[in-house]
């Protein structure tokens, strides 16, 4: 189980409290700092079955900058938001856990961070 967090955010900080409390086997990924490429975000959005829109802070100022917001939410546009994210990773919501059974889940709730650790 890997989770990509924002170690200054406090859903990312919730979640590693509860995989801990779990003791849950996982490793850290500070993805602000150790970028995913484009190919990783993905391989990551197969596994979570979202589009990049979906996972993608709309509402940070690099994201209002680049006005993704008027961005076409289609297949023709899609490698444009992955490269999106993969440069501006900020733009990334958190945190996200690769769960052991090849899913993801965004572990933005408890009830969240809980079904990455059933599966």
């Amino acid at each position: 189980m890997e989770i990509w967090i924002n170690p200054a955010c406090s859903k990312c900080r919730a979640a590693l409290t509860l995989l801990d409390a779990e003791g849950a086997d996982y490793t850290v990924r500070r993805y602000l700092e150790d970028v995913p490429s484009p190919e990783e975000i993905a391989r990551v959005l197969d596994r979570l079955g979202l589009e990049p829109w979906d996972i993608t802070r709309t509402r940070e100022t690099t994201a209002e900058e680049l006005g993704v917001q008027d961005w076409p939410r289609d297949a023709d546009n899609r490698d444009r938001w992955i490269e999106a994210l993969a440069g501006h990773p900020e733009l990334i919501q958190r945190p996200l856990i690769t769960a052991e059974d090849g899913t993801a889940v965004v572990g933005r709730s408890e009830e969240a961070v809980r079904d990455a650790l059933s599966r």
